[in-house]
């Protein structure tokens, strides 16, 4: 492995503060045992959970004279298999991370490795790179169920993840109002499909119209459109291979919200 560059010491204080922090932080017992796993000096036990840390992991870089070690123990630590059953905690430190490693030109995705990236000199440059695209939708008022099922995946920019994401979040919202228990295609059509019924299960409005009942047809195709052109998509093809930029991401994530405002005024009809 390369040698990593020593962090500088108001970084590396930044990261013990999360991670040490009184309520949210990891517990005493849990420090002990980390940075024993992972090789590191416990100088000075006793001491508030932040400065503890910090001693132990600045006392560590001093000794390698380079950051490899401080590093492998935030990766540790943050291993997606410790957080199982408690995602929203592990996003929201891992948010809290990116933020300051930001600063050091290296970024921890949502497989809890780290990544570089473009190096941050201001608190904005910093939370743009840690959630550039969040910001954008957020900038969009995207709907919320967007944010909601690719959040893991937009803290770290991963665009393809990101739309994958979203668009299962179209299936799950029809799923959820209509009780059935398919997917992709099959699902739309049982649950749009107007059938010999002459009516859907779930309905845009009123269908009284040939205007209507048109507009009707193109969410349907548009909504099948989108799992056919991207969920699909991303679901087979690994990722190094399907390119989508960040300008894709933001027009793919904004159709999919749009979806979703008018899946919410959809209407259950008598259709079983």
């Amino acid at each position: 492995m390369a040698v990593i560059p020593k962090l500088d010491e108001a970084n590396l204080q930044a990261i013990c503060d999360i991670l040490g922090a009184t309520d949210t932080g990891l517990t005493g017992t849990e420090i002990g045992r980390y940075l024993g796993e992972c090789g590191c000096p416990d100088p000075i036990p006793q001491m508030t959970k932040r400065h503890r840390l910090y001693a132990a992991l600045v006392e560590k870089q001093n000794l390698d004279r380079c950051a490899n070690n401080i590093l492998g123990f935030i990766t540790h630590v943050m291993n997606p298999v410790r957080h199982v059953g408690s995602r929203d905690y592990f996003e929201s430190e891992r948010g809290k991370l990116n933020s300051v490693l930001a600063f050091s030109g290296l970024t921890l995705g949502d497989d809890g490795k780290l990544r570089e990236v473009k190096t941050a000199r201001t608190l904005s440059e910093s939370e743009a790179i840690a959630s550039a695209l969040r910001k954008a939708l957020v900038e969009r008022n995207v709907h919320a169920d967007v944010l909601k099922f690719c959040r893991a995946e937009l803290v770290v920019d991963n665009y393809f993840h990101a739309v994958f994401e979203a668009s299962k979040s179209i299936a799950e919202k029809l799923r959820v109002k209509t009780g059935l228990g398919s997917d992709g295609s099959q699902l739309v059509d049982e649950a749009l499909g107007i059938g010999k019924a002459g009516c859907p299960r779930l309905a845009f409005n009123s269908l009284r119209t040939e205007n209507e009942r048109n507009e009707h047809s193109g969410l349907m195709n548009l909504i099948k459109g989108l799992f056919g052109a991207f969920r699909n998509t991303a679901a087979h093809a690994p990722k190094i291979h399907w390119n989508i930029t960040e300008q894709d991401a933001l027009d793919i994530l904004t159709t999919i919200s749009l979806v979703h405002r008018r899946l919410d005024t959809a209407v259950r009809t008598h259709i079983l």
